[in-house]
């Protein structure tokens, strides 16, 4: 899996940027099958998550040489949590060490998060400090509102 989402396009299927995705493919048959350790073969992936006094803790895979921004202004965007009304509202976010951490003045006690949890997240910017974009991801197991239904 290569995630493309700020090099892929809302409105096609295919990037048009074939060469990043190339190269982030490459990086993932250098270290999963050719065995290159040091190579790094992917952007951040959801590790697990503790919540405590009204903010989640997020912690990752995949860290390489930490989480970043990529935003000019520092801010982590993309991220919405949801106490147990299962109500999700966007989130603030600020990486600590290895860990985001998630927090909304409308959820006083959060139980769960997403991430770029949308069908074009074009305002996802969470990355590794090697240059990989973090892979979408939620932290619950609530039933979805296409759950059930069928293609008509």
């Amino acid at each position: 899996m290569a995630v493309t989402t700020d090099i892929g396009n809302a409105n096609d299927i295919h990037p048009r940027n074939k060469q990043d995705v190339g190269k982030r493919r490459a990086a993932t048959a250098l270290n999963k099958v050719y065995g290159m350790a040091a190579v790094l073969s992917s952007g951040p992936m959801y590790k697990s998550s503790t919540f405590n006094n009204g903010k989640a803790y997020i912690s990752f895979e995949y860290v390489g040489k930490g989480l970043v921004s990529k935003d000019k202004y520092g801010y982590l965007r993309g991220f919405e949590i949801a106490g147990v009304d299962k109500k999700f509202y966007y989130a603030q976010a600020s990486v600590s060490g290895d860990k985001v951490i998630v927090w909304s003045d409308k959820v006083a006690q959060p139980v769960a998060v997403r991430y770029a949890w949308t069908n074009a997240p074009v305002d996802a910017n969470l990355f590794n400090a090697d240059g990989f974009p973090a892979s979408s991801f939620r932290t619950d197991d609530w039933r979805g509102i296409t759950g059930g239904k069928k293609f008509e």
